[in-house]
């Protein structure tokens, strides 16, 4: 299974706080470097961008003051409200943010992404290779980008302090039962307050007299509320012991990415790149069960089996800690693939959603960045189905490509947690041996 039941956290392998990197002789960082082109060219994944992508990427960086000041009479202007991102230690760009307020009867929050679509259209260079790609692969201590870099990592990152262009999705969401009251979705300026990371997120809860300490207190009581109704419907959830942070981002983007497929089906019929989960059969399900039920000190709740994703989920939250990991592999080994449709038929399985898909990760999938130009045009790209395929069988071959590297960094006696965390400094090769 990918990553359908904790969707959208991002990237969460940042660089831990405080560690220094792992040090490599440069004979082992030759033989990571030749393993790497090995896994690219089996899995068709180009490393680098031609020539034109890259300087159209350039020249569209060039300005951009000046654009999005031209751009504000034709966006809502949020640049007064309270905005800010919450990332990875080591994220390279900041592609959502979030603004909340509490109302007497409603909640109101905002998830802004930034506009790529605003830079990247059908007519460039840059969605060629985009489509091409599919996605950003992460590898351990090493990452292939969808886009360039010099582009998501400038105009396209919600960095603080700065004016962006942002793609919002607005929700109202009833107190009570936390349903869309009304969704809109449109273009806007934003200026993020502040850009922190998870474990910061965490201080600013904690700590009364912080900044954003009222705004993440009040998104992480939503946020928990969603949390924990997505269990009670039936939602998959194979990681209980989440941070708060993790899971303000985690279901606040579910919930916009939610909000966005739902109004494209509901409100406006067009197709669009759903992502479809299908489900185990009864007996695979009844196999994972029975696998788990067998684990030493595992019990499954009996009041729980006449729904394998309640009863995985009551397990896990029961479970010994040394047990988590085998009753996660056992349910991922009976779940087929997400993929990509142009119709939600039969929902997200692991999530419990009739409709789902993808709109908050412009920056490292296609499938959000092609919901965001139907978003913009509603209207949808011929080849829709094909891009649909495309994005399932690249997001296919990086997975399989990370399991194969993470498995030979093993081979050569390197954590790849390690190498993730806390990436890779070469040194030459007497110091590596004093360190190995």
């Amino acid at each position: 299974m990918s990553d359908d039941t904790d969707t959208d956290a991002q990237a969460e392998a940042g660089t831990a706080e405080g560690q220094g990197s792992v040090e490599i002789s440069e004979d082992l960082a030759r033989h990571l470097e030749n393993k790497r082109e090995e896994l690219f060219e089996k899995f068709e994944i180009p490393d680098g961008f031609p020539p034109e992508v890259l300087e159209e990427a350039e020249e569209r960086t060039e300005g951009v003051q000046a654009e999005i000041r031209e751009e504000v009479d034709e966006r809502e202007d949020l640049r007064d409200l309270t905005t800010w991102t919450t990332d990875p230690i080591d994220a390279q760009d900041f592609d959502d943010a979030l603004s909340i307020e509490e109302r007497d009867d409603e909640y109101v929050l905002w998830v802004h992404i930034a506009d790529v679509t605003h830079y990247v259209n059908p007519d460039t260079a840059m969605w060629r290779s985009a489509v091409e790609r599919s996605n950003t692969v992460y590898l351990p201590g090493y990452t292939i980008h969808m886009l360039p870099p010099v582009l998501a990592e400038t105009v396209c990152s919600l960095v603080p302090n700065e004016d962006r262009l942002a793609h919002t999705v607005e929700m109202h969401l009833d107190k009570e039962n936390l349903g869309y009251e009304s969704i809109d979705i449109y273009k806007s300026v934003i200026r993020s307050d502040e850009r922190l990371t998870y474990s910061q997120a965490e201080n600013r809860l904690d700590d009364p007299d912080a900044p954003l300490h009222e705004e993440n207190k009040l998104v992480h009581k939503l946020a928990d509320r969603m949390h924990e109704q997505r269990k009670e419907d039936g939602s998959l959830v194979l990681n209980p012991a989440r941070d708060r942070a993790h899971t303000i981002i985690e279901e606040c983007m579910l919930k916009a990415n939610k909000a966005v497929t739902h109004t494209l089906m509901w409100d406006r019929g067009v197709e669009a790149m759903y992502r479809v989960h299908p489900q185990p059969s009864p007996d695979e399900w009844s196999e994972a069960l029975q696998e788990i039920q067998d684990l030493d000190g595992v019990s499954i709740p009996g009041s729980t089996w006449d729904d394998p994703r309640k009863a995985v989920n009551a397990t896990l939250e029961e479970a010994p800690g040394r047990q988590l990991d085998k009753i996660q592999w056992a349910v991922m080994k009976v779940m087929p693939r997400a993929k990509y449709m142009n119709d939600p038929f039969g929902g997200h399985h692991a999530l419990n959603f009739e409709i789902y898909g993808h709109f908050t990760s412009p920056i490292r999938r296609l499938s959000d960045l092609i919901n965001h130009w139907i978003v913009y045009q509603n209207d949808v790209p011929e080849n829709l189905v094909e891009l649909c395929d495309r994005a399932s069988d690249k997001q296919k071959d990086a997975e399989q490509c990370e399991r194969e590297y993470k498995g030979f960094l093993e081979e050569v006696g390197l954590d790849p947690m390690a190498v993730n965390n806390r990436g890779i400094e070469v040194v030459d090769d007497d110091e590596a041996e004093k360190t190995l």
